[in-house]
Formats: structure tokens, C-alpha cells, sequence
């Protein structure tokens, strides 16, 4: 089992910036991918960035230049920097990652960002 803690949400004015941290509690150094996703109230879960294992990194069109995503291996931590966020951007974000084929989700971290 492989569990993820995500840290870092919370309440912003539009404009500013968070990082949202997913903490792994197994080498992440060995996952096929890794991503975040978010789920606003009333819609689907979607997918915001994903990090593959090669280093390749992949954006939703609404958040492409502004949000980053990366990861430090040696701390099993995946990132999501945020900036210039707006109310849109409010959310409940997840953390996912992908090992041998199977997938595991955080309990989510609440982003709101005011206008």
C-alpha cells in the first residue's frame, strides 16, 4: 500500500500564489507517473498536471503558465506550484501516483482563491 498526504492549501486572493506539496511514503523515484488533479463542487474530478517517470510533464489548458509541476525523489515529494490564480482555480486538489499499474490517491487539499 502507498500512501500521499498533500499539504499546502488554503485561502488566497486571485492574483496570488500557493504550493501544494504530496508527500509519498515510498520512492517515488520508482513510479510510472505521478499528478495532480482537482474537483470543483458539482463537476468532475480533472486532471490539472501529471509528471511521467522520464521527466516529461503534462498541463491542463487552463492552468498551462501558471502552475509548475515537479519533484524531488530523494524527499518522495511532488509539487504544484501556483501562481496567478484565480477563482476558477477552487478546488479540492489531489495527488495521485501511479506504481506498477496501480493507482493511488491523497485525501485532497482545499485551495479557494478569492476574488
Amino acid at each position: 500500500q502507498v500512501q500521499l498526504v498533500e499539504s499546502g492549501g488554503g485561502l488566497v486572493q486571485a492574483g496570488g500564489s500557493l504550493r501544494l506539496s504530496c508527500a509519498v511514503s515510498r520512492s517515488i523515484s520508482s513510479a510510472n507517473a505521478m499528478g495532480w488533479y482537482r474537483q470543483a463542487p458539482g463537476k468532475q474530478r480533472e486532471l490539472v498536471a501529471n509528471i511521467i517517470s522520464g521527466g516529461s510533464t503534462m498541463y491542463a489548458d487552463s492552468v498551462k503558465g501558471r502552475f509548475t509541476i515537479s519533484r524531488d525523489n530523494p524527499k518522495n515529494t511532488v509539487y504544484l506550484q501556483m501562481n496567478s490564480l484565480k477563482p476558477e482555480d477552487t478546488a479540492v486538489y489531489y495527488c495521485n501516483a501511479k506504481f506498477w499499474g496501480v493507482v493511488f490517491w491523497g485525501q485532497g487539499t482545499q485551495v479557494t482563491v478569492s476574488s
